[in-house]
Order: C-alpha cells, then sequence, then structure tokens
C-alpha cells in the first residue's frame, strides 16, 4: 500500500491548489478526484460562466458601437458558437491543471475517496478499488447545487446551475428561483443574449448581502433589459408539460417559461466520505475546523465550500495555502477579515468587508465616500458611465472598513481597496496620498476615499472636517 505525506481529496479550486502548495514543499502528494480537476468552479461555475458573461457584455457594447462612429449592419448572435467557446475555455484550462499537476509530480487518483481510519483512503472506481495511506489528508470536495423536493429539479426543463451551462440553444424564455448572486448572474447574462428572464425572490429584494446603492443599479439594468422581477414571493410548485414549464407562485401567481433555473443556494459536498466513522466532527451539514483548518482528527484538515465557512473559489485556495503550511509542521491561522469578491451581474459588482448598514449594525460611527462612474473621465471615453463606488470607513481614524462598487471593472477595481485594508491603510492614505494615474478608473477609487472626507475634487459637495 503506497504512503503519502499528504493526500487531497477533491481537485477543485482549493484541492489542486493544495496539492501543488504541498509538492512545492517537497511532500510526497496524491490528489483523489472522481470528476475532471478544477472542480465546480471551472467545470461547472465560475469560468463557464463568465465565459457567457464576456458573450453577453460584448453583445450589449455591439449595440452601442454607431456611438463610437462604427457601424454594424444588423449583427446577430449564434448561441451555439458561444456555447463552443464556453466549453473550449473550460477544456482548455482543465488541460492546463493537469499538466501543473503533472509538473509537480502530484499523483492523480480517479475515483470516489473514502476515508476508512486514520491515514487509511479507500479509492472506488467502477469495478476497481485501491487503498492508500497518508500521513496527513485534506479534505476539499467543494459544493453542490441545493435542489428542493418541491421544484421537480429533471436536468431537461427546470436545471440547476450546472445544467444550464450545458444548454447549447438558447432558451425563448427563463426563469430563475433564487435572486441572490448566482440567480442574478444568469439572469443578467441571458436577458442581455435576448432571453426574456424572471427572477422571483422569497426574499424582500436582490442580493440581500450587498450594499442597497449597488443592488439599485442592478435593478435599473434588469429594468432596461426586460427584466421581470417578483420579490418576497415564494414558488409553491413547477408543472412542466409540452416543452413549457408552469410556475405556481405564493398570491395565486403564474409564469410560464421554457426552462427554469434553480439558484437557491449552495450545501456542502461531504456524503458518502466516512467521516463519521472516522470521528470527524460536522455540524450543520459542514465539516468542523479551527482557525488552521484542522477538523476534529489529527491529520485531517478540511478547506473550501465543505466547511462552509465562506463560499467562494478564492477562499479555498486561501485555505488550502494554511492547511498545507500547518500539516507541514507549521501553526498559520486564516484571517477572513479581507475577502474580496465579484458579481457578474451586468453592470458587475466588486465587494469587500463591510457595507454601510453592516457597520452601523455592529455599533460603528462611520463615514462614505462616493464617486459615479459618470465624473469619471476614463468611464466617459469607454462608454461604461453607469455606476458607482463607494468606500466605508470608521468615522474615529478614517481606517477603511469596506467598499462597494458596481460598473465596469469592479471585480478589478476592488482589488486595490481590499489591498488597502490589508495594509491598514486610512481612506486619507489610499485617496489624498496615493497617486493615482489618469485617466483610468481607479481614479474612481482615489475620488470616493478622498469623499470621506468631503474632499474629492472631481465631486462637488460640502467640505467635512476628517475624523
Amino acid at each position: 500500500m503506497k504512503e503519502f505525506d499528504i493526500a487531497v481529496i477533491g481537485a477543485g479550486p482549493g484541492g489542486y491548489v493544495a496539492a501543488i502548495r504541498a509538492a512545492q514543499q517537497g511532500a510526497c502528494v496524491c490528489l483523489i478526484e472522481k470528476d475532471k480537476v478544477g472542480g465546480t468552479c471551472l467545470n461547472r461555475g465560475c469560468i463557464p460562466t463568465k465565459a457567457l458573461y464576456s458573450t453577453a457584455h460584448f453583445w450589449q457594447r455591439l449595440k452601442h458601437a454607431e456611438d463610437h462612429g462604427i457601424r454594424i449592419d444588423e449583427p446577430s448572435l449564434d448561441y451555439t458558437v458561444a456555447a463552443e467557446r464556453r466549453d473550449n475555455i473550460v477544456k482548455r484550462l482543465v488541460g492546463g491543471i493537469e499538466q501543473l499537476l503533472k509538473a509537480h509530480k502530484v499523483e492523480l487518483f480517479r475515483g470516489h475517496a473514502l476515508i476508512e481510519g486514520p491515514g487509511r483512503i479507500c479509492i472506488k472506481r467502477p469495478e476497481v478499488t485501491g487503498r492508500i495511506r497518508a500521513k496527513n489528508i485534506i479534505i476539499a470536495t467543494g459544493s453542490r447545487s441545493v435542489r428542493p423536493k418541491a421544484l421537480s429539479i429533471d436536468g431537461k426543463n427546470v436545471l440547476t446551475s450546472r445544467e444550464i451551462l450545458a444548454i447549447k440553444e438558447l432558451p425563448a424564455s427563463l426563469m430563475v428561483v433564487g435572486g441572490g448572486y448566482i440567480g442574478c448572474e444568469f439572469a443578467g447574462i441571458f436577458a442581455a443574449l435576448g432571453t426574456k428572464v424572471t427572477v422571483v425572490e422569497q426574499l424582500p429584494g436582490l442580493l440581500e448581502q450587498s450594499d442597497r446603492q449597488v443592488v439599485k443599479e442592478v435593478e435599473k439594468s434588469f429594468k432596461s433589459l426586460g427584466v421581470q422581477v417578483h420579490t418576497e414571493t415564494s414558488v409553491e410548485r413547477l408543472d412542466a408539460k409540452d416543452g413549457v414549464v408552469t410556475a405556481y407562485l405564493s398570491g395565486e401567481k403564474q409564469v410560464e417559461a421554457e426552462k427554469v433555473l434553480v439558484a437557491v443556494g449552495r450545501v456542502p459536498n461531504i456524503d458518502n466520505l466516512g467521516l463519521e466513522d472516522a470521528g470527524v466532527e460536522t455540524k450543520d451539514g459542514a465539516i468542523v475546523v479551527d482557525d488552521g483548518l484542522r477538523t476534529s482528527v489529527p491529520g485531517v484538515y478540511a478547506i473550501g465550500d465543505a466547511t462552509n465557512i465562506i463560499q467562494l473559489a478564492h477562499v479555498a485556495s486561501y485555505q488550502a495555502g494554511i492547511a498545507v503550511a500547518n500539516a507541514m509542521g507549521g501553526d498559520e491561522k486564516a484571517d477572513y477579515r479581507v475577502v474580496p469578491s465579484a458579481i457578474f451581474t451586468l453592470p458587475e459588482i466588486g465587494q469587500v468587508g463591510l457595507t454601510e448598514d453592516q457597520a452601523k449594525q455592529q455599533g460603528i460611527e462611520v463615514e462614505s465616500g462616493r464617486f459615479s462612474y459618470q465624473a469619471s473621465s476614463k468611464a466617459q471615453c469607454e462608454g461604461e458611465t453607469q455606476g458607482l463606488v463607494k468606500i466605508v470607513a470608521d468615522k474615529k481614524d478614517g481606517a477603511i472598513l469596506g467598499a462597494a462598487i458596481v460598473g465596469a471593472e469592479a471585480s478589478s477595481l476592488v482589488a486595490e481597496v481590499a489591498a488597502a485594508m490589508g495594509a491598514g491603510m486610512s481612506a486619507h492614505e489610499l485617496g489624498g496620498k496615493t497617486i493615482h494615474a489618469h485617466p483610468t478608473l481607479p481614479e474612481m477609487i482615489m475620488e470616493a476615499a478622498e469623499d470621506v472626507a468631503g474632499l474629492a475634487v472631481h465631486k462637488a459637495g460640502r467640505r467635512r472636517d476628517r475624523g
């Protein structure tokens, strides 16, 4: 029975990064995956979605080509080609990860992993079973879509994000159940490509964890794209017949659509791993870990969505480094105070830290700075004038508590604020003391930071004393 220093279960953005990090430090490593490397993010989530997002954004910009003096006679969209592009991007990136694993001499086992005891793993494939030993085990099995029994998900008419990313033809109409980031991303993409879209959300508003001013910009976009939104509304049942799905909503409403996407959240994928027999503690369907990603069993670690701490691919990759360092004898602790995230709606959202409302709920007195894309010279040149930048700071000392950005390149712009927060910079240091190139979109970060004290040059307003 072959023995490894570290065995990683799951080859998503947590697992494959853990395997490579361990190999870089000289460990003998294996990676166990029953599907394709890259996990949900690469194969059925982040990447194929963003490939379609790019197509939708490009298609929207083409509609404004004449503003730039570019005349295009009757452009047309071939969704089949867009889907092929999406799939080819995924295929290339999967191949790239496989080559990286090979280059780092990570042994890749295909099959389902079952922890049989301390340092013992059984790997099952159809008609084949093997066993290995490992001094340390890192569980990185990710998450899966919630599949409410009442919504009759059949993979043909009623879909999860997995199935909708496999369709080859653009549906004429789509109903999205769930107004979180997954639902809103798909709603924007398909509406921009010409599908009639309806969004149904039980909560009072869309994207409930995001800043309300930012969400209003997405709502404006939805309205311009013809997206119908029903909030504080539940789906009581779905009936599929003759290629049409009828949704019966609360309040005796009905909606018909060719396809229905169920996007009501994701749950840790930790079933059938032998965790209970191995003594690994779980709670509310997730693996319990300490701040060093250690489970209740010595030598067993867990990272990513399996822990349900923060369901983001880049958090899983970050946790991978912590878990590997500790498995190799270190004592590192995860720090989640600065975690940027991006939502690829149209326009896109970048956010980090606390929203203004969240800070106030914690009893923190804040000052907020805002700057509009409309006031940015670069945004005007790009023809991307919808959106705003908002920075939230502690009124006491100006420490940056968070930021919310909606508009072109928001997912990239938020990285500057995250870096500033990580370095402990105040809003004044980010805005008044950091030189920003002109003309660029990042100047809006500078202006919003300066506006915390009422000192933004390109924004009319009353001067406020810096706290």
